[in-house]
């Protein structure tokens, strides 16, 4: 049985195959994006120790201090952002579950429904079968020597 949407060689090609797809591009940005946070990072801290080094002049010294500053204020930015991708990366993780656990939830659905289908029908035939049976037990009463009261074959 196929599912609405659903293509022959399985790609689907309704909502959820957009979701699936857009969340595959959005994964595909998001590791982008840390692969160059992290290059920066090491960029910054590899800029910090060259400019570390001490020298004679001291204004040198001083712009080599304001320079350290400022690669530091940036890699501590950079380091945000992959904390921050860090936590975008999860919850991309966690929704794009939701589309494989939709489709499992959906399957499960089927599945009751047809056992329930199945049970219903069966409870239906045995309530024929028991009506059945309550009528001929109906018709032997009814027809004995018991309920015709003429009293043959009783005791006493």
């Amino acid at each position: 049985m196929s599912k609405p949407g659903a293509t022959a060689s399985g790609a689907g090609t309704g909502p959820t195959a957009a979701a699936a797809s857009m969340a595959l591009q959005k994964q595909k940005a998001l590791l982008q994006r840390v692969d160059t946070e992290v290059a920066n990072v090491v960029d910054y801290f590899t800029q910090i120790v060259n400019i570390s080094r001490v020298t004679d002049p001291p204004v040198r010294n001083t712009q080599d201090s304001y320079q350290m500053d400022v690669r530091a204020a940036k890699l501590t930015q950079s380091a945000e952002a992959l904390l921050k991708l860090v936590s975008d990366l999860k919850q991309t993780a966690i929704f794009s579950g939701f589309a494989s656990l939709n489709e499992n939830v959906d399957r499960r659905i089927q599945v009751l429904n047809r056992e329930a289908d199945a049970t219903e029908r069966l409870l239906e035939r045995i309530g024929e079968q028991a009506a059945a049976g309550l009528k001929e037990l109906e018709t032997h009463y009814y027809s004995s020597v018991l309920k015709t009261g003429d009293g043959a074959g009783l005791p006493g």
